[in-house]
């Protein structure tokens, strides 16, 4: 009977270590600040995280709170302990403060994550 008990123990914990495998995500920063920058200048910044989880980490979708600011994911799964970026593109013909938001979704243990980026377009001084 004490076999019996302990088998189920070890079964159970053995489901629960697997369980417990998460993936994590963990931005550098979770604002990207362009600075003042001028009308046509490169647009493209980058998002660098880190997945410190302990399964592969997948980004499901990225979204923009504005057709101005075209994010990209990632289209490979990140193992844990691995690098990547999203990058993000903002139209640089608008003149004008930046304030966008970009959401990132993915099935992280921390849920959605609201990246920011922000600055000031300028026309170009002659």
């Amino acid at each position: 009977m004490k076999k019996i008990f302990l088998s189920i123990f070890l079964v159970s914990l053995s489901y629960t270590a697997v369980a417990q495998e998460v993936a994590t995500i963990t931005f550098d920063s979770l604002v990207v600040d362009y600075g003042t920058i001028n009308k046509g200048d490169d647009g493209v910044r980058q998002f660098k995280f880190t997945n410190t989880g302990t399964a592969d980490l997948e980004i499901t979708q990225v979204r923009s709170s504005c057709g101005c600011t075209i994010p990209k994911k990632p289209s490979d799964a990140i193992a844990p302990g691995a690098s990547d970026v999203i990058e993000v593109k903002y139209d640089t013909e608008r003149i004008g403060p930046i304030r966008k938001t970009i959401t990132v979704a993915s099935n992280a243990s921390n849920g959605m994550v609201a990246l920011k980026i922000k600055g000031e377009v300028q026309e170009p001084e002659e």
